[in-house]
């Protein structure tokens, strides 16, 4: 097989793909891998009806084991991470979510920059956050060929713009002038094939399942005093140039932007909580405290109001994380 291109986006990444395959024909060159954000209770079917509709190339939703073939689109399915097995072969996997998401981007660019080093071109389009900078990394590290979406041109350019800040692509263009340079670069030379780096393929086979003991994490990094979000375990930091990501041995994966807005949504739920229990305590003491008398009845009025300052402190708190995350959102 020849080249290979793979494709991440989030939010606004519809208009993104349909902008992009459109400006494809039938006989192109090479197969066609994306991922694009969905949640988990989606079946993606719209999303690919629409893509389908406005494509000239043959849009379908990947199945395990197919086999990969020029001019043909290959959505990942939702709450399922798309992968491209060492058989060169489609793999879809229910595996650990990484930056929050499944499917995530990084494992395919990670798993086709395992298996087709220097044939492969990624591209990365518009979205929040940034899943997909540390498999750009990867692909660049393994000799492929690195494309960000202009933040400019996107609708959403938290994306494109974290890998720019964190890595030298080969070209950043608006979505427009995408499909003429990826017929450009199908049909140029091949880079130079470079071998595979070894925490690479540690990762990849991580995220496929062949892999996921303490030995393998621990080559990769170094363990940190922080926890999983995902499952409760350890994790360990590794440093990518730039770029610094978590990883626990279950598989689980953060950047460190992913981590803290995990944690944040991990502590207003623990609050949520608190705060549910605690107004529970109040309402029961002081129903408790209606059908007594002398310092039964008052201790237990006591110990509500002491409650109900609680209560106002955990209030307070929510409201000020409220605040914080309006003004996040506005930046």
């Amino acid at each position: 097989m020849g080249k290979v291109i793979v494709i991440g986006t989030s939010a606004g990444g519809l208009s993104a793909l349909k902008a992009l395959i459109n400006q494809l024909q039938p006989s192109f060159p090479a197969p066609i891998l994306v991922v694009m954000h969905i949640s988990a209770d989606a079946t993606g079917n719209l999303l690919l009806d629409a893509l389908d509709q406005q494509s000239n190339i043959k849009c379908e939703k990947a199945v395990s084991g197919a086999t990969l073939k020029d001019g043909h689109l290959y959505l990942a399915p939702s709450d399922h991470h798309l992968m491209v097995g060492d058989d060169q072969r489609i793999l879809v996997t229910k595996g650990a979510q990484e930056n929050r998401s499944r499917p995530a981007i990084d494992p395919l660019f990670r798993s086709a920059a395992v298996v087709f080093g220097n044939r492969v071109i990624g591209v990365l389009l518009t979205g929040y956050l940034d899943d997909g900078t540390a498999g750009l990394i990867a692909i660049r590290r393994c000799g492929g060929t690195l494309i960000v979406q202009d933040p400019q041109d996107a609708e959403y350019p938290d994306m494109p713009a974290n890998a720019l800040s964190q890595i030298k692509v080969d070209y950043c263009v608006p979505i427009s002038e995408m499909g003429g340079l990826l017929y450009q670069l199908l049909g140029s030379k091949t880079a130079k094939k470079i071998p595979i780096p070894k925490d690479i393929l540690i990762e990849a086979k991580i995220a496929k399942r062949v892999l996921s003991d303490l030995p393998a994490v621990n080559a990769l990094g170094e363990q940190v005093p922080f926890n999983c979000p995902g499952c409760g375990g350890v994790l360990w930091k590794m440093d990518d140039g730039p770029s610094t990501r978590f990883r626990c041995h279950v598989g689980h994966a953060y950047t460190a932007q992913a981590l803290i807005t995990e944690q944040t949504l991990k502590i207003e739920e623990t609050m949520w909580t608190a705060l549910r229990m605690f107004e529970e305590r109040r309402n029961l003491l002081t129903t408790f405290a209606k059908g007594q008398t002398g310092a039964v009845s008052t201790s237990a009025l006591e110990r509500a109001k002491l409650s109900q300052i609680h209560i106002d402190r955990i209030k307070a708190i929510l409201l000020a994380d409220g605040e914080e995350a309006t003004q996040d959102a506005s930046a």
